[in-house]
């Protein structure tokens, strides 16, 4: 059985490409703080940004692939902590890169749609980058600096994610499925627009994207979506079609990072070869987190 490298196996993509993975590879995970445990997985911890144990790591494991999901993925911390963010989102990422190099190991990255400014949607992999946070500025330097030490690498542009994850990681849809199961307003934005997926369905694009030549590749899901549509979607998904749900306007909320209007993904080219997403209602009603919060109960209702 192959061996696959899964960097930043604690957090929500990294465990979601380490649960999927596990059936057909051997999979080693990485983390740096939060430890993680899952059948079928070994985990290492190692600071990425530190070349020498990863180096030796790489040179004891031997693995076929690695791919890169480690990152301060947050926008509001990193641009209220650019040179942490540089440090893990950047320098991290080409010390991955020029290791697998060395070693002749497939690489894959996950990149974001943040990449993109979000006034020229829909964008596919031959549009320019256009970043107006500093989370998308180090993630297209990040792009850049690793394809510079291996051009081999395979950059993977993810688009919103949310699904199953352990502690402390968790997706946008965690605190949306606890104000809705204890019947809290919720606001959410109707001029923000993205194309999302699950976990899952992102790890198999992820998987999927090791098979493919070198490059760039998107992997957003079929649907263009707004925050507050999606959060009708969750809703009906849990069974709260009477939920109050409130649309909202960018403007009338402030964040440390600037947010972009549309970041949606064309990702004609992944479906070519193979990358299915489902509805997302069907991606919703898979997730034990959404089953589970759909069970309970809320004792004051």
């Amino acid at each position: 059985m192959k061996k696959l490298l899964v960097t930043g196996a604690s957090g929500f993509l990294g465990y979601n490409v380490c649960a999927v993975a596990r059936d057909s590879w051997d999979v080693f995970g990485t983390f740096h703080k939060h430890p993680m445990a899952m059948d079928n997985v070994k985990t290492l911890q190692v600071d990425l940004a530190d070349q020498e144990p990863l180096s030796i790591i790489l040179r004891d494991i031997r693995p076929d692939a690695v791919i890169h999901c480690a990152a301060n993925p947050d926008p509001n911390y990193c641009q209220q902590n650019p040179a942490t963010s540089y440090r893990n989102n950047v320098q991290a990422s080409i010390v991955v890169a020029s290791l697998c190099a060395k070693q002749g190991i497939a690489c894959v990255y996950t990149s974001t749609d943040l990449v993109f400014g979000g006034d020229r949607a829909p964008y596919d992999e031959l549009c320019p980058t256009g970043p107006i946070s500093v989370y998308g500025e180090h993630k297209v330097a990040a792009e850049k600096g690793m394809t510079e030490a291996y051009p081999d690498v395979t950059v993977c542009r993810m688009p919103l994610m949310f699904g199953d994850a352990p502690p402390p990681a968790k997706s946008f849809i965690q605190p949306m499925i606890s104000a809705l199961v204890n019947d809290r307003e919720l606001r959410l934005f109707s001029d923000e627009h993205r194309t999302p997926v699950s976990g899952v369905t992102a790890a198999r694009g992820l998987l999927l994207a090791l098979e493919m030549s070198p490059g760039l590749l998107h992997l957003g899901g079929r649907e263009r979506i707004s925050r507050y549509d999606f959060g009708r979607l969750l809703a009906a998904a849990l069974g709260r079609d009477g939920a109050a749900l409130v649309p909202a306007l960018q403007k009338e909320l402030a964040f440390p990072a600037p947010r972009p209007r549309d970041v949606s993904l064309t990702s004609e080219k992944a479906f070519d070869l193979g990358y299915d997403p489902k509805p997302l209602a069907e991606q919703l009603a898979e997730l034990e987190c959404v089953r589970s919060a759909g069970r309970t109960r809320n004792p004051a209702s």
